[in-house]
Formats: structure tokens, C-alpha cells, sequence
């Protein structure tokens, strides 16, 4: 099980020296989210601060660019990293593809789906000169030796997904090489959905689920005091009552026990109340869907939570202070080298 982080993409003039410190500390690898800033040109320098260490996506938008662009940006990236970067991609919701990015969202499962073969025909092209693919939605078939970027030393890029729902999971195990879980991810849906779900997915088209990759954000409240866990403690209650408000994700919280949290939520930001959001998130929520111990038993119980279902834990709010930031990075390193704990 690796050990990443998450970061939102920084200034470029930023970027390098995080990319430095993330490798240092002892983690396996840098995620970039997407928001205001692109992921893939801090991928990029990333991958010129820290050659070794493992980059991905997670995730980059897909629809507002076109599978070639995206194709041919990952193929540089595989380049610049040795073959240690991973793409990850999702579809965002409507209203910020259509109304923001100006782009088609119309049967967004399937168009993704279309999307990840779409890429990987790309990556295909570059190494043999042709270029076929028809989709439902994309249909690719013109390329030249001057518009190609080329085959390169390193494989092609792994092609992860972001997937909630159970068609998104089967579709993840059928098509993509790997699956970005919501931070809602919970252990009781990872056993629910995710594996039964990306399994069938992979049997479906001939694969084994162990070639999927499964990828989970943990939020974490650590500290050796109650005192020291509070401010993150905080910081998890606002993060989960963000999430809560989407209405696609009600039933992660009902069947973990927690009826009607995503219609509550949803109550105070009507009102515009965003403390009142937080104050949705009980700290019986907190126990379900975050993991809180002291630093020396930080390991054990990632471990215990997710050791044997996810090939990669991301820590989702390992940044900030420097001094936790780098004993996050011995706990990343415990996890990594079982030898040494």
C-alpha cells in the first residue's frame, strides 16, 4: 500500500520545492486536484523537482478537452517522470462543465467511458502511427508523423477514473486501470460497492480486479492530545459537510447509519449557513468516515482500515504545518516498509 498526498495545484513558482519536500518526507507520490489551477503543469514541474517521485491527476477534468489533448499531455508527463506518473480523470458535475468549461456533459458515464478508450488509442497511435478508434462519442482516425508525439522509454500511462455510483465502479473495473474512491469512501462502501463492484466491472471484460487500482482519500485527525486534534478535527467537520450537500452521495451516509445527513446539510446551505453545514457532521460521523489516533498509532490504523482493499491511501490533509507535515511522512514511511515499524 503506497502512501500519496493531495494537494491543490499551487503557484508554478511553488510547486518544485512542495515536490521536494513530499519526495524528502518519505512519501510515494504527489496527487494533484484540479479547481482553479490545472493539475497538469504542476505535474510537470513536479516532475522536474523531484525526479522518482509518483505523480498523478485527481482528478482532471475530461470533457472540456479533447482525448488527444489530454493523451498527449499524459504522454509527456510518462516521459518526464520515467513511466511514474498516473492519469487521473472524472467528469466533474453539469453545471461547471456546461456553464464554466462551455462543454457537452450530456450521458456523462458513457461519454467517460468512450473518453478512457478514446486516450488510450491515443497512447497506441503515438507508439504504432495509426490511429482508430469509433466511439459513441468520439470517433478519431487522422494522425501524422508531425502530430504525433512519438513512442517513448516508458509504458503507457495508467488511466485511472474517478466512480461513486455502481455503474461508475463497473465501469472503472471493465475499462480504466484504476479508481479514484470520493473522500465520503468510508470502509462499509468500499466493501459494498467499491470491491464486489470494480470485480464484476473486471470479469466482464476478461481482467482480473487486481489489475485496478483502488485509490482512497483519508482524512485524518491526529495528535497526542485532544487539544492537538481539534483544529483538524475542525477542518475534517467543515471538509465532510462540504461533500455531504450533493445529493448523488446521500446514500454513501444512509447506509453507513446516517439517514437524511446529505438533507440537512443541504438545509443550511440554502441558507446560506455554512457553520450550520459543519454542525451537521456529529462526531459519530467523524468515527465513521475519518481516522483519528496519535501519531504512533496512526500506521497501524491505516493499516487496519484499508490494508489488503486499497493499492494507494491518499492523505488528504497531510499539508500545512510543516513539523506534522513531516511526521505524516514517517508515518507514510511505516506503512511503505513494513520492516521498519
Amino acid at each position: 500500500m503506497q502512501i500519496d498526498v493531495m494537494t491543490l495545484p499551487q503557484r508554478l513558482a511553488q510547486i518544485g520545492e512542495l515536490a521536494r519536500h513530499t519526495q524528502a518526507a518519505g512519501f510515494s507520490g504527489l496527487l494533484f486536484t484540479e479547481a482553479g489551477r490545472t493539475a497538469y503543469l504542476n505535474a510537470a514541474i513536479a516532475s522536474q523537482a523531484a525526479p522518482g517521485l509518483e505523480l498523478s491527476t485527481g482528478v482532471a477534468v475530461a470533457f472540456p478537452r479533447s482525448p488527444f489533448v489530454t493523451a498527449a499531455t499524459a504522454w509527456e508527463l510518462q516521459e518526464a517522470t520515467g513511466g511514474k506518473f498516473r492519469l487521473g480523470l472524472g467528469t466533474q458535475v453539469r453545471t461547471h462543465v456546461v456553464r464554466r468549461y462551455g462543454a457537452a456533459f450530456e450521458n456523462p458515464g458513457p461519454r467517460l467511458r468512450d473518453y478512457v478508450l478514446a486516450v488510450k488509442a491515443c497512447f497506441t497511435a503515438f507508439r504504432t502511427g495509426k490511429l482508430d478508434h469509433h466511439g459513441q462519442f468520439y470517433n478519431l482516425d487522422f494522425i501524422t508523423p508531425q502530430w504525433s508525439a512519438g513512442p517513448i522509454d516508458a509504458p503507457d500511462p495508467k488511466v485511472d477514473i474517478a466512480a461513486v455510483n455502481p455503474w461508475m465502479l463497473r465501469m472503472a473495473g471493465e475499462v480504466a486501470d484504476g479508481v479514484h474512491i470520493h473522500p465520503l469512501g468510508e470502509p462499509g462502501y468500499l466493501a459494498r460497492h467499491v470491491v464486489p463492484k470494480v470485480a464484476e466491472g473486471a470479469h466482464r471484460a476478461g481482467r482480473s480486479p487486481s489489475d485496478v487500482a483502488i485509490i482512497v482519500p483519508a482524512m485524518t485527525i491526529v495528535g497526542d492530545s485532544d487539544e492537538e486534534r481539534h483544529a483538524e478535527r475542525e477542518f475534517v467537520r467543515a471538509s465532510l459537510g462540504f461533500y455531504g450537500s450533493t445529493p448523488n452521495y446521500a446514500f454513501i451516509w444512509d447506509e453507513a447509519g446516517f439517514d437524511g445527513t446529505t438533507a440537512r446539510i443541504r438545509e443550511k446551505q440554502k441558507a446560506g449557513d455554512f457553520a450550520g453545514m459543519a454542525a451537521q457532521i456529529t462526531d459519530e460521523h467523524l468515527a465513521a468516515f475519518a481516522t483519528e489516533s496519535t501519531w504512533d498509532e496512526l500506521a497501524d490504523k491505516l493499516i487496519d482500515k484499508y490494508g489488503g482493499v486499497a493499492s494507494r491511501v491518499v492523505l488528504y490533509n497531510a499539508l500545512g504545518d510543516p513539523e506534522r507535515f513531516e511526521r505524516y511522512g514517517e508515518v507514510a514511511r511505516q506503512i511503505q516498509s513494513p520492516r521498519s515499524r
